[in-house]
């Protein structure tokens, strides 16, 4: 992990440097959650550059950053990111299809991780996040998922009823570390919760955790490596026992 934490730090280093002096937009891979804590760990030496993280929606975990701005080059530039909507051609022969399947089709084609952002599946349906470059590619050569035929087309928009649910939840703690959220969320031990941490699994808006006892701030989106991810929503009222209330907001699977 530390190596590819190494390497992505020098190309987007390159990056910034080649969009700062060639006066032009430049733009990484999707990255990881991995990836997105290596580049906030240097984000305040990449400022130069005019950084800006997206993935082709507010919801995407999976991101891009784009280096330049329309303050420094006096033009905007969209990122390169094309949606993808692939779907079975006649839905009532289709198999079960999951995230694993749409995923392993795409890059049975040959392709890298790299290349793809986040997919949204919902009934056998996917809505894929893709670099410009490889989008026709795909759309052209991606026939089937699994044993299923499949349409590929393009969107505009990701459709309302294929964005990431979101679930209210409330546990109790007492008190509101991360490593105490996560046993109750997820119901495993605080020492598993803290190994997750430990090994670099757990983010706050894709920055690593570190510490067992931090608390997560009001709003900031938490991602555990394997487990989901949820927004916390702040405390609320303590118990007679003097528990206390955690309010979350928690992202249905089918990512």
């Amino acid at each position: 992990m530390e190596e590819e934490s190494v390497f992505i730090k020098k190309r987007l280093r390159e990056l910034a440097d080649r969009s700062f002096h060639e006066h032009r937009y430049l733009y990484s891979d999707f990255l990881s959650l991995y990836g997105l804590s290596a580049f906030h760990e240097i984000s305040q030496e990449l400022s130069f550059a005019a950084p800006f993280v997206f993935g082709g929606c507010k919801e995407a975990e999976r991101c891009m950053v784009r280096f330049g701005s329309e303050e420094l080059f006096g033009y905007e530039e969209p990122f390169p990111i094309r949606i993808l909507s692939i779907r079975p051609a006649m839905a009532k022969y289709a198999q079960s299809l999951s995230h694993r399947d749409f995923l392993g089709s795409v890059i049975g084609l040959g392709l890298e991780r790299e290349k793809l952002g986040d997919i949204f599946v919902k009934e056998n349906e996917a809505c894929m996040f893709v670099q410009e470059g490889v989008a026709d590619y795909i759309a052209e050569q991606l026939t089937t998922v699994k044993h299923t035929n499949v349409r590929v087309t393009f969107l505009s928009d990701v459709p309302e009823g294929m964005m990431p649910k979101l679930s209210e939840q409330s546990v109790l703690v007492s008190s509101n570390r991360i490593d105490g959220i996560l046993s109750k969320l997820y119901g495993i031990s605080r020492e598993e919760a803290g190994r997750l941490i430990k090994n670099g699994c757990v983010f706050f808006d894709g920055k690593t955790v570190t510490k067992s006892t931090v608390s997560p701030a009001s709003g900031q989106v938490v991602s555990v490596r394997g487990y989901g991810r949820f927004i916390y929503d702040g405390e609320g009222n303590r118990t007679k026992k003097d528990k206390l209330h955690l309010h979350l907001r928690v992202y249905e699977s089918g990512r």
